[in-house]
């Protein structure tokens, strides 16, 4: 084949440090659409960002040409800073360390979108510490619970 293609999904999905609740309804929008132009800068496609006060999940793709932990590098940083810069109740802001970095199909992508759309409401019954040993159970990857948390 003389081109190189390809076109790889992901499910990322990452907190702000100790789960504490920086993203505030104010801020929300504006960071969910920084981190969407972020992907976006790194030659990938974001199809949503969403999320709530301690976390956000991302649909996107992931460029052929970068790894994924670069590719969670790169936005995390980036979006640290811009929200630093935001005003100065928000210069404590950092993201946790780890994150969740997923793989789909094609056919699974309409189903995260909305999944992601409906963060709010989700988070009305359930805990992110909840959603995330859900979604480890989902994707089937093997965890051990004192590592995932702070």
């Amino acid at each position: 084949m003389a081109q190189s293609l390809s076109k790889i999904l992901l499910h990322l999905v990452f907190s702000t440090k100790k789960h504490e609740p920086w993203i505030v309804p104010d801020i929300r929008p504006a960071l969910h659409a920084y981190l969407a132009g972020a992907v976006r800068s790194l030659n990938a496609e974001a199809y949503r960002v969403g999320g709530v006060a301690d976390h956000v999940h991302l649909a996107c793709t992931l460029s052929r040409t970068m790894t994924v932990s670069k590719l969670l590098e790169e936005i995390k940083k980036s979006s640290s800073a811009w929200m630093k810069q935001q005003a100065p109740a928000y210069h404590g802001f950092a993201w946790q360390a780890g994150y969740g970095a997923f793989s789909l199909g094609q056919s699974q992508l309409d189903t995260l979108i909305a999944y992601i759309d409906r963060q709010e409401q989700h988070h009305r019954k359930r805990t992110f510490k909840d959603e995330l040993v859900e979604i480890l159970k989902l994707y089937g990857v093997a965890y051990d619970e004192r590592y995932i948390w702070d």
